[in-house]
């Protein structure tokens, strides 16, 4: 009999592609978001508020999974990182994690951020391993954090239930909103307008929603547990990305890098070191930023 896998925000940037990959591995999927779902053949949706406590118990009594992977979370674009609604999602995850092992769940995936790490640790040019100091100088950042650590803790102290912690590093794909940068770049050059960027001279570690969807299915369905990052692994600076964007359009003399002013305190060089997810979790996301730009491009 094939276990049962729900999957919290499963209309949310990344939990859209999971459902139909834990399908396609065999699972019994199971679907929640507060708004309506999509009806698809073999994935049972409910429409749960999971910051209600009743409907999470509910839903959790009612299903009864083996795994759980939560990607719930508030994430509404520039206002997540000070949020409020960090501190709420914080309590509601951890009951949720509560009421899944209450009721036999074996394993409980949560979804983190590279926004837990310090980002002054005196090595500016090294990938980042899952021993990285935990810093968090965001609230949103600082309520993953907490709610990686409650898990941690729920853990030790029960025989059965596992968990994982998928740690994300910095995401691209469809639906991801207008006003960030690999949308906002391609929108105004399919436009014919001027995309304004700052320097560039950051370097980040990005990853598409579906290859980060990709390598939480893989852990999730492992038996690794705590914190790994979910990466490519591959360095490039935001110039670099910006200018790779506007070749593929074809409108390289639109983009106007150092147009807008640096942000402060942006930490020069967030890249993970993804030692854990190929070795242990044997997933290798394939470094195709081109191809993968190309295709959302054409979207």
């Amino acid at each position: 009999m094939p276990e049962r896998v729900l999957v919290t925000g499963a209309t949310g940037f990344i939990g859209r592609h999971i459902p139909a990959l834990l399908q396609a591995r065999g699972y019994e999927t199971h679907i929640t978001a507060r708004s309506d779902l999509p009806q698809t053949a073999g994935i049972t949706a409910h429409r749960v508020d999971l910051l209600r406590g009743d409907d999470a118990q509910r839903l959790i009594r009612d299903i009864r999974p083996d795994i759980i992977i939560h990607t719930a979370w508030y994430v509404a674009h520039g206002r997540f990182w000070t949020a409020p609604e960090n501190t709420d999602w914080l309590e509601a995850s951890t009951a949720l994690a509560a009421y899944a092992a209450e009721a036999g769940a074996r394993r409980f995936v949560g979804l983190g951020t590279c926004a837990e790490y310090a980002t002054e640790a005196g090595d500016d040019a090294y990938p980042w391993p899952e021993t990285r100091p935990i810093a968090p100088a965001t609230p949103y950042g600082e309520a993953k954090a907490a709610l990686a650590r409650r898990l941690a803790e729920m853990a030790e102290g029960r025989a059965r239930f596992g968990f994982a912690w998928a740690r994300l590093f910095h995401l691209f794909g469809p639906g991801e909103n207008p006003a960030r940068l690999v949308p906002s770049i391609m929108l105004a050059l399919r436009e014919g307008r001027e995309a304004p960027c700052a320097s560039g001279r950051p370097v980040r570690d990005f990853i598409s929603t579906q290859n980060a969807a990709a390598a939480i299915t893989a852990l999730a369905t492992s038996d690794v547990t705590a914190a790994v990052n979910i990466a490519s692994g591959a360095p490039i600076s935001i110039a670099a990305m910006a200018r790779l964007i506007a070749d593929i359009a074809g409108r390289p003399d639109l983009l106007r890098l150092g147009a807008l002013p640096d942000r402060p305190n942006e930490p020069p060089y967030m890249v993970a070191h993804t030692g854990r997810l190929r070795r242990e979790v044997g997933f290798t996301a394939p470094v195709s930023l081109a191809a993968e730009l190309r295709d959302l491009q054409m979207r």
